[in-house]
This record gives C-alpha cells, sequence and structure tokens, in this order.
C-alpha cells in the first residue's frame, strides 16, 4: 500500500534528525506550565483545545486541508513530539502510514505506544464498518479496526472529548475542576448546536448521496442520509473507467444528485459522472481548518451542512 512506501521513505531521515534534535533541544522541566499536547489531526486538536482551555498548549501534526492517510512526515515534527506530554491519536489506523516512524524517533518516552501520554481517541469512539474475515490487499486500502473518519458525528466528538477531560484530570489532578466545567460547557454547548443541525437536516432525511472516499459513514448515519455508492472503486483505488460507467448508471437508476468529496481529491472524474447524470459535485471539508472560516469543531459542522443544505436544494 501507499503508506507503506512512505513509511519506508522518511525513516532514514527521520533517525538523523531525531539524532540532531536530541543534541540540540534536551527536554526542559515545566512541573507548572502548561501541557503540551500534540494531536495527529486537526479535529482532535479542535476538542483538546475546548477541554484544556488556558491550561494546555495544543497542535496538529496534519492540517485541515490534508488527507490524513498521507501526511508528510517532516523533520520539525519531531521537536514538537518530543517535548509533548501528551499525544492524541485517531488510531485504527489511519496515520499508520506517517505517524509510528516520528513516535519512534522522538525519543519522547511519554507519548509510545502504550506509554500514559499515548492517547488512542478511537477507544472512545462509536466505529462504523468493522470489516469481518480476512482483509486483504485486494479490497483496497481497507481499515481492519474499522473506519476512522469516526470524528464527523457529533455524539462522537462529546465521547471524545470526555475522554480527554478525564485523561487531562489524570495528568494535572489540581486542574481537574477546571477541566470538568470546560467539558460540561462544551456538552452543552455541542447538544444545542447539533439539534439545530439535525433541525436543518431534517428535510433531506434518507436523501441518496455519493461520496468520493468512505469519509463520510458517521456524518451520514447522524444526519439520515444514504450513502449508495463511491467514486473509488475501492478504499485508496483511483477510480476506474468501468467502475465510472457503472456507478452513472447506478446513480440514475436510484436518482443520486449529489456527489461529496473532500477538498484532497481530484475532481476531474466527480465533475463528468455528475454531467452525465445532472448531478452536482460537493466539496465538504473532512477537518476543522480545511478552509479558513472553519476555525473550531462547531463551525465544521455549520460549514458542511449549509454546503450541503444548498445542494440539495439546487437538485430537487
Amino acid at each position: 500500500m501507499r503508506r507503506t512506501k512512505m513509511t519506508t521513505r522518511i525513516g532514514a531521515l527521520l533517525v538523523i534528525c531525531a539524532l540532531i534534535f536530541t543534541l540540540v533541544n534536551p527536554p526542559a522541566s515545566r512541573a507548572d506550565s502548561k501541557l503540551r499536547i500534540m494531536t495527529a489531526t486537526t479535529d482532535l486538536a479542535a476538542l483538546a483545545q475546548e477541554i484544556g482551555g488556558e491550561k494546555v498548549e495544543v497542535e496538529s501534526v496534519a492540517r485541515g486541508y490534508q488527507d490524513p492517510h498521507f501526511v508528510e512526515a517532516k523533520p520539525s515534527f519531531l521537536l514538537k513530539l518530543r517535548h509533548a506530554d501528551l499525544l492524541i491519536v485517531v488510531g485504527l489506523e489511519l496515520e499508520i502510514g506517517w505517524l509510528p516512524p516520528l513516535i519512534t524517533q522522538s525519543t519522547n518516552p511519554k507519548i509510545q505506544v502504550g506509554a500514559p501520554g499515548y492517547f488512542d481517541a478511537s477507544r472512545f469512539a462509536k466505529i462504523l464498518e468493522i470489516p469481518t474475515g480476512q482483509v486483504t490487499r485486494a479490497e483496497g486500502d481497507v481499515h481492519p479496526l474499522g473506519n476512522p473518519h469516526y470524528w464527523l458525528d457529533p455524539e462522537n466528538g462529546l465521547r471524545i472529548a470526555k475522554g480527554i477531560q478525564n485523561k487531562l484530570s489524570e495528568m494535572r489532578s489540581s486542574d481537574a475542576a477546571y477541566f470538568a466545567q470546560r467539558y460540561d460547557s462544551f456538552e452543552q454547548r455541542l447538544k444545542q448546536a447539533d439539534e439545530k443541525w439535525l433541525a436543518e437536516m431534517k428535510p433531506y432525511a434518507g436523501r441518496k448521496v455519493v461520496t468520493y472516499h468512505r469519509s463520510w459513514p458517521n456524518f451520514a448515519e447522524h444526519f439520515h442520509l444514504d450513502v449508495v455508492g463511491y467514486v473509488e472503486p475501492r478504499p485508496g483505488i483511483p477510480p476506474s473507467p468501468q467502475h465510472t460507467v457503472e456507478l452513472i448508471g447506478q446513480m440514475k437508476r436510484d436518482g443520486v444528485k449529489l456527489i461529496l468529496v473532500e477538498p484532497y481529491f481530484d475532481l476531474k472524474t466527480p465533475n463528468a459522472i455528475a454531467r452525465d447524470n445532472g448531478a452536482q459535485v460537493v466539496v465538504l471539508m473532512p477537518s476543522v481548518g480545511g478552509e479558513k472560516e472553519i476555525t473550531d469543531y462547531f463551525k465544521l459542522f455549520d460549514y458542511d451542512i449549509a454546503k450541503l443544505k444548498q445542494a440539495f436544494d439546487a437538485t430537487k
């Protein structure tokens, strides 16, 4: 798979850079300072910031406009990981192609897999599309532990935030009341926002859509959309002419008028499919920071739901 090749390619460079950072940047004592949190993605960073507030410094490795499966592992990440108190990952092998070498070569014992500072957010989420039976490469870039795009369900966002609250309280018991207050506020605001989002999406319940990648099962389940096909014939496999023709036929039979595409995929094939069906391509943002105005977890759903409503209304 592509992610395996990436791991091999960056390994040697990271080893050299880790040695340099170790010599030049020895870890400092920060007993009374902010907890330093690194996250794999911007969505996890947004949730950690909601709970940690002024008691934490949070930074994401991946950017919101990047495909989280394939992030360029820059040597500068090593220094940040080396000084991190906590690393929060998506898990379910989403980051397997780029994060494990960074963790190892950071030489930070706190954040190694299984260490107290390694936090797998997937343990707190509802996971969909868990394969049954043996998973082979013939099926594409399938995640054997389940679909890792679980943060696109607000209820999972709340579950993850609760897990983060408990972890931060464990790490800084003196600030436990502060983290609890932050969580309570986040829970209230998110539940109120979700009521609004669900009401806005209610008129479109049951609408059939096609997506490029399998990024949206949690989102679709929560907001009652029906994903009936994918531009990719298999996860991570580029669309073939035969699959494209079959998908066009399926969309015509099912009356599908929307193709949802992530910002990092080529629009050529989706646009061609849409032209043949009188459908519309909608670029949705799967992560915080995908557009400049999407600055937090709430604005992510605000943005995507506004886009969907506009597209559904235009393709009645």
